[in-house]
């Protein structure tokens, strides 16, 4: 009676495993899929991700540039430009003397350091012209009032 049992259950998980074999292949051959047949069937070259942008903010009447270099970056500021709800301060390390892609200002934000925060310390607030006449002095600028204007992919 023991054997029969076993037998019984050795021969339901096979037919569990051909069944899993059988899904894992779009054709349903059990076999492997050829991944460029579904990339050529479903990609379009005109949703080329983009990894490197610069976003324009406003701070009350002032407007700043940071350059945006990741592809999690890009969707994060794409997605503030959308209107949903995510962190939305933009937070960097100050790199002053050296404009980059924020002229006309003589400051920067480090692209190596730029992320998104739901909130920061007081000390790294403030306009754009606050860094720049030496105002805010930290070695971070997060203006806490920054909104997204716009988002231009850099080549």
């Amino acid at each position: 009676m023991r054997m029969r049992r076993m037998a019984r259950t050795l021969v339901v998980v096979g037919a569990a495993a051909a069944v899993l074999a059988a899904c894992t292949s779009p054709d349903g051959d059990g076999g492997t899929a050829d991944p460029s047949d579904e990339a050529s069937s479903t990609a379009d070259p005109t949703d080329a991700v983009v990894d490197h942008a610069v976003a324009t903010f406003a701070v009350v009447d002032e407007e700043f540039r940071v350059e945006l270099v990741t592809e999690e970056l890009v969707a994060h500021a794409q997605q503030l430009l959308d209107g949903e709800d995510i962190a939305a301060i933009p937070l960097g390390d100050v790199v002053r003397d050296d404009p980059g892609v924020n002229s006309p200002w003589s400051w920067h934000l480090d692209p190596a350091t730029v992320e998104f925060a739901f909130a920061t310390t007081e000390v790294c607030d403030g306009l754009p012209s606050f860094v720049e006449d030496g105002t805010v002095t930290s070695d971070q600028y997060c203006p806490w009032s920054a909104e997204i204007v716009s988002l231009e992919q850099m080549p």
